[in-house]
């Protein structure tokens, strides 16, 4: 079992940063790709990024290359999504997801367990 903890989502402007956190706990941390995953309301769940279990390999959706950056901390059991440049088409609830492997993949089929989300919600 993985369980998993999402924190850092709020109300922020559009230029913006945020920080997310995802904790992990159940599970080796460090043999577990992870990703970040968000849904805007009437809209699926859709891929924003993921990280491999050593952090050396990553994947960006092409809207927000440049702009968001993943990152892990395996001693800490923690997942990170910077969030930079923040844009209105980016409010949504952000959802970390891992993947019972160590290679990162950009589906959320390919992910196994999901934490309860966290709000993001970007003003003019």
């Amino acid at each position: 079992q993985v369980q998993l903890v999402e924190s850092g989502g709020g109300l922020v402007q559009a230029g913006g940063s945020l920080r997310l956190s995802c904790v992990a706990s159940g599970r080796t941390f460090s043999n577990t790709a992870m990703g970040w995953f968000r849904q805007a309301p009437g809209k699926e769940r859709t891929f924003v990024s993921s990280i491999n279990w050593s952090g050396s390999t990553t994947f960006y959706a092409d809207s927000v290359k440049g702009r968001f950056t993943i990152s892990r901390d395996n001693a800490k059991n923690t997942v990170y999504l910077q969030m930079n440049s923040l844009k209105l088409e980016d409010t949504a609830v952000y959802y970390c997801g891992a993947r019972a492997g160590a290679r990162a993949r950009t589906e959320v089929g390919q992910f196994d367990y999901w934490g309860q989300g966290t709000q993001v919600t970007v003003s003019s």
